[in-house]
Order: C-alpha cells, then sequence, then structure tokens
C-alpha cells in the first residue's frame, strides 16, 4: 500500500460525531503525531474559530494541536475575498467563528455590502434571510461558506450550510460561489499550507460529497471512513470509488 507523506483530515464525522467521540479517530491522530507525520484539519464547520477547534478537540475529544493545524471553511473564505478585492463591506449569516473572521477585516453592512457570505447559523431568522436576499439581488456576490446539506450529529443528520444556501439560492435566484469542500478553493489554499505535493496527500473523511469529492475533483488520494455520513451500505454504488474504504481509522495503517 502506498505511503503518504501528508494527511488532510476532516473532523465532524470523522473524529468525533457531534459531541460524541470517535475513539479511533482520537487513536488515528496521535498515531500521526507519534510519527510526526504531517497532517492539517480541513474542516467546512464555520461555527468556531480555529483557536476554538483547538480547544474542543482538547477538551471533549483528548486531541492536543495547535490552531496552526486547522484550516476552516471561514479561512479559506477570507483569503478568498481578500483575493477578489471586490470591496471593504460584507453581510454575514453565520456564527461567531465567521462573523469575527469576516467583520474583522470587512466592515459590516446590511444594506449594500460588496459580498454576502452565508454559513451554518443555528441563530437563524427570516429578517437575516431577507436582508441577504435584497443584497443579493442589488449585486453582492453571494458566496456559501460549504456545500454540506447536512451535518452527522449524535442525534442523526441536521440541516446544514448548504441547505441554508439553497434556500437563497431559490428565492434569488443566483447561485453561490462554494468555497469549502469539495470545493478547489479550499483545497488548493490546504495544500499550499501543508507545502506539500498532491501525489504525497490523502484526504480522509466521512463525507462521500465533500470530503471525498475534494479528494477525487482535486487530484489528491482519498480514504473514505464509514463512521459518519456515508454508510458502508452505500460505497459499492458511489459513482467514482474512493482510494480506500474503511470501516474504522484503527484498521488504515501508516
Amino acid at each position: 500500500m502506498k505511503a503518504y507523506k501528508g494527511y488532510l483530515i476532516d473532523l465532524d464525522g470523522t473524529i468525533y460525531l457531534g459531541e460524541e467521540k470517535i475513539d479511533a479517530g482520537t487513536r488515528f491522530v496521535k498515531r500521526l503525531q507519534e510519527k510526526n507525520i504531517p497532517h492539517l484539519f480541513v474542516t467546512n464547520n464555520t461555527t468556531k474559530t480555529p483557536e476554538q477547534v483547538q480547544m474542543r478537540l482538547k477538551t471533549s475529544f483528548d486531541i492536543t494541536t495547535t490552531p496552526e493545524h486547522i484550516y476552516t471553511a471561514t479561512l479559506a473564505t477570507l483569503d478568498y475575498m481578500k483575493d477578489m478585492a471586490k470591496g471593504d463591506t460584507a453581510y454575514v449569516i453565520g456564527e461567531s467563528g465567521l462573523k469575527t473572521a469576516i467583520y474583522g477585516a470587512f466592515k459590516r453592512d446590511t444594506e449594500n455590502p460588496a459580498y454576502v457570505v452565508v454559513g451554518l447559523d443555528n441563530d437563524l431568522t427570516y429578517e437575516k434571510l431577507t436582508l441577504a436576499t435584497l443584497a443579493i439581488a442589488k449585486g453582492a456576490m453571494f458566496i456559501g461558506t460549504n456545500p454540506d446539506l447536512n451535518i452527522p450529529t449524535e442525534r442523526g443528520l441536521l440541516p446544514g450550510a448548504g441547505s441554508i444556501n439553497k434556500l437563497l439560492e431559490v428565492a434569488t435566484r443566483v447561485k453561490p460561489i462554494f468555497i469549502g469542500k469539495p470545493n478547489a478553493i479550499i483545497m488548493n489554499k490546504a495544500v499550499e499550507r501543508i507545502g506539500m505535493a498532491r501525489r504525497d496527500l490523502l484526504m480522509v473523511g466521512d463525507n462521500y460529497l465533500t470530503d471525498i469529492r475534494a479528494g477525487i475533483d482535486n487530484d489528491i488520494d482519498s480514504l473514505l471512513v464509514t463512521t459518519g455520513f456515508t454508510k458502508a451500505q452505500e460505497v459499492a454504488t458511489l459513482p467514482i470509488a474512493p482510494t480506500h474504504v474503511v470501516s474504522t481509522l484503527d484498521d488504515w495503517q501508516l
């Protein structure tokens, strides 16, 4: 089996399931750390800052890491907005992790923002959707942090940021520019950050539509672990097979 020099790793559904720890995920990360194998957590979750993700990994899932090992769709979104240089104003639907980053670099504008950025928001209201709809209609660039329609949790599959973006897409008839997995924007930035060739990397995740397609669509080998979104019985019918499939990360040999 090919020996990979670096790993890009999903979090929710791979390392944990909502608030529930996936023990094999913790053991997998500790094996990487013991062998000094470069790795980067690449997550579509925008609700928390890298520092908050770091603390959650430590306190809830027994994983000690640094913010530099965490690359979120929020960071990728911010990098993309700076590259685009469309303007210096934004309106954000999302939680603190997203708002802190975007409003730290762009001025909040609910009337005529240059960008409308939409992520998961547990306090979503009709007024927030209204402001976003009107701003997009006026020409704001519509950015979706990630296309995840669902979030795997201990309760089951809950609505994700992609579902909110889908609602706004229908309301405005404008398709969002998606940043998160499986899109090239976040993957190009993640590869740049880890500083390795794509042929030496393995993308590890539980969701075929995001994690595994992120690998397939961006020339990176993929490892599907069936602990979250995509179930073992679905593997045989997937349109393009992952490079590798395991039922637990304990089965993966470094």
